[in-house]
């Protein structure tokens, strides 16, 4: 190594230092060393000065030798890595026992034309003619970064491509003008073609309905105030403006059958945001669509039948009546029931009245011209509505061709049956000209027949107006029932089935009358309902079932929560939060132990109105219950609206659900619906240890039934929980 290659321009402090460092002995040796190293070699003394320096670093850098000997390795460093002079000079020389700089953490180097290139380093110290220089090895590590780069790219392409293969959802990316850039397997098993038949070929052509797209473009026109195009463009508008969102669509398979999907469009952009193409990411609805249509068919018809239900048949008896005010025609409406349907029930069980129902029913609908209805409303009650009718004389022949096909022989197990039917009727505009009216006066001429022999038909007479002595006489008891101490509450427990303890329970009233003996809620709650008695009767049933719950709570040493139902006449009275509120302060309970049990369709009377109700009740504390959830409305949607924090399945649905698949089918629904709205659920009517262990086995909340307790008064109640306390859960039972 010559002379110029380690002379050190600069301050004469630095010749001392450097005289050691060339001394002949050791000068060539470390000079050739330094220079046949395959990495840039830089050796600085204890002040950061560069002395020393190899070709590979003059490669590397980009400076002449010259350059570098005698700056600072400041100079070699970009600002972001710099520390001052003095945090240079100590971290080279004060800790020289750092020989690996570069592990852990990315380096770079600052060359001479002001570009960075990443570097590993490692320092060694060295002691020379009594000084410390540090002497760095120097290593580029440029491409390695870019084989890691391109491994980690690998490895993301590896990563997305799996994802993109088992994805259960359709993905098919398409560029600006909709033709099909990719596709993954799941859009190749919906559509039945392969993802090369799809490539390149326009998506809309492929697989979208023209008249779809058009419809939706429409739409869109609407929505958006501004003409769309009715071709890609309707697929893409609302991504591109940032307003992507999930919509049903339909699908076109290879083999022509369509699907109903949930679409959601997005945009695909490069590295400078631009956007370069659109992801469809669709799944197939099917079954959704399918338990959608079976809750909202059961939402307006009758779940053993099948005919319409109360809701269906109001809405088409409306109807009726404005077309026959047009046509200045009549409306005929029949109301019948099975006369001593009961003693089949009771003698024969429900699943053979179920089945004489069913028979019944298919024998009315054989009657009828296929713009009439017939509809159950319930139990064996039929209601026939007859439109386009010219007078009485035209309804006389139908009631005569019902009554001679219901009255014939029914074979069920291997057993003739013979009912007969109770018929009333009244006819619009004669017997009443709105819906209400002609459907009461209807049961009000059947009623007459059941009072007078049964087995007739009856048209409805004004002096029928005229209240029954039986209606009379329960009017006016009911009217004295309060204050003469004759209503009793008792309490059905409400289980949970995670841990089979009781939790709540759900308050029933009964009246006990003197004369008349158990009346059951069936046939007082209407009256009261209707004579206004409701409003005093649930408050009082509302304070009992409080004041009761709080001693039972002390007695048992835990909180319970109570059930009570609310009344249509309760949930519209002006005062009834203060109602609630007075009860609760009186009986000192919680308002979290309080439930309050409403219908589907009082809710629906003004739903307006109801959510702003239910919104006050919870903020009291108070939770909402949604009652005989499934015989209303059932609407996915209407759900959403209000504040629940638990629907009640009709115990209409709990009966067959091991034997009848539609019944179970609406309960897999409505738990899933439940789980996703974070609302709990309880079945009520459980009766089977095969009921329950089937609702516990689609993750149900809660169960009330005969399976667990009959409703019970107050003083049995702690016995009944301690009983069902000690009863170990089904799932631990032996067999």
């Amino acid at each position: 190594m010559t002379k110029e290659s380690v002379s050190v321009p600069g301050p004469a402090s630095h010749t001392a230092a450097h005289a050691a460092l060339l001394a002949p002995s050791g000068e060539d040796r470390l000079g050739l060393v330094i220079e046949a190293a395959p990495n840039a070699m830089i050796m600085v003394d204890a002040s950061g000065h560069i002395v020393l320096v190899n070709s590979q670093a003059e490669k590397l850098f980009g400076y002449s030798r010259g350059e570098l000997l005698g700056s600072t390795i400041e100079k070699l460093v970009p600002k972001k890595f710099r520390g001052g002079h003095d945090a240079m000079r100590e971290g080279y020389s004060a800790h020289p026992e750092t020989r690996a700089m570069g592990a852990g953490r990315d380096l770079f180097g600052l060359r001479k034309d002001g570009s960075e290139v990443p570097i590993e380093i490692g320092l060694n110290p060295l002691h020379m003619g009594g000084e410390l220089f540090v002497l760095a090895s120097i290593i580029d590590i440029t491409e390695r970064k870019r084989m890691e780069e391109l491994s980690r790219m690998a490895e993301v392409e590896k990563l997305r491509k799996n994802i993109l293969d088992n994805v259960p959802y359709s993905m098919i990316a398409i560029d600006l003008n909709g033709n099909v850039l990719t596709a993954n397997p799941a859009a190749e098993r919906l559509l039945g073609y392969t993802a090369r038949e799809m490539l390149n070929r326009n998506v809309v052509e492929l697989i979208h309905d023209p008249h779809e797209i058009a419809h939706r473009a429409s739409e869109l026109s609407m929505e958006l105030g501004q003409k769309v195009p009715a071709d890609f463009n309707v697929l893409t508008i609302k991504p591109r403006m940032g307003l992507s969102e999930e919509r049903e669509w339909t699908y076109t398979r290879k083999d022509r059958t369509t699907v109903p999907v949930k679409l959601s469009v997005s945009t695909l952009t490069d590295h400078a945001g631009e956007i370069t193409g659109y992801l469809k990411v669709a799944y197939d609805i099917t079954e959704s669509k399918r338990v959608e249509a079976y809750i909202r068919h059961m939402a307006h018809h009758d779940g053993l039948t099948g005919l319409p239900n109360r809701t269906l048949l109001l809405d088409r008896l409306d109807m009726a009546i404005r077309q026959a005010r047009r046509s200045n025609r009549h409306v005929g409406v029949l109301m019948m029931d099975l006369d001593h349907f009961k003693r089949v029930n009771d003698s024969l069980g429900h699943q053979v009245g179920d089945q004489l129902l069913i028979a019944v029913a298919h024998r009315i609908r054989e009657c009828l011209r296929e713009v009439d209805t017939v509809a159950r409303l319930g139990g064996d009650e039929f209601v026939v509505l007859a439109t386009d009718v010219r007078d009485r004389a035209e309804m006389d022949g139908l009631i005569r061709k019902i009554v001679e096909k219901i009255s014939a022989p029914i074979l069920i197990n291997h057993q003739e049956l013979l009912v007969t039917p109770s018929i009333g009727g009244s006819l619009f505009p004669d017997d009443g000209t709105d819906v209400h009216t002609l459907i009461k006066n209807a049961d009000m001429a059947m009623y007459f027949v059941k009072g007078h022999g049964r087995s007739s038909m009856q048209w409805f007479l004004p002096t029928m107006l005229e209240a029954t002595e039986e209606k009379l006489a329960l009017t006016t008891a009911l009217r004295f029932a309060l204050e003469r101490n004759e209503f009793e509450v008792h309490y059905q427990p409400e289980v949970s089935l995670g841990n089979g303890r009781v939790i709540g329970m759900e308050a029933l009233i009964r009246w006990r009358h003197p004369r008349y003996g158990d009346i059951m809620p069936d046939r007082f709650i209407a009256l009261a309902e209707e004579t206004g008695l409701i409003l005093q009767i649930g408050e009082w049933v509302l304070e009992t079932a409080c004041e009761q719950c709080v001693r039972l709570q002390k007695k048992i040493g835990r909180p319970l929560v109570m059930a009570v139902n609310v009344s249509p006449r309760q949930f519209q009275q002006k005062d009834w939060l203060d109602v609630i509120a007075r009860v609760l302060k009186k009986s000192g309970l919680q308002p979290s132990c309080l439930a309050l049990e409403i219908t589907e369709g009082l809710l629906m009377r003004s739903p307006e109105e109801s959510a702003e109700m239910l919104a006050q009740i919870r903020n009291l504390g108070v939770s909402i219950v949604i009652d005989d959830f499934g015989t209303g409305y059932s609407s996915l949607s209407y759900i959403t609206r209000f504040p629940i924090d638990k629907i009640k399945i009709d115990r209409s649905f709990v009966r067959d659900l091991a034997t009848d698949a539609a019944d179970a089918a609406i309960i897999i629904a409505v738990i899933a619906m439940a789980r996703s709205l974070q609302i709990g659920v309880i079945a009520e009517g459980v009766e089977t240890e095969e009921q329950l262990s089937y609702l516990r086995s689609r993750d149900c909340d809660e169960a009330q039934g005969f399976y667990y307790s009959k409703a019970v008064s107050a003083a049995e109640l702690p016995a009944v929980i301690e009983r069902l306390d000690r009863r170990k859960p089904l799932a631990s039972q032996p067999g």
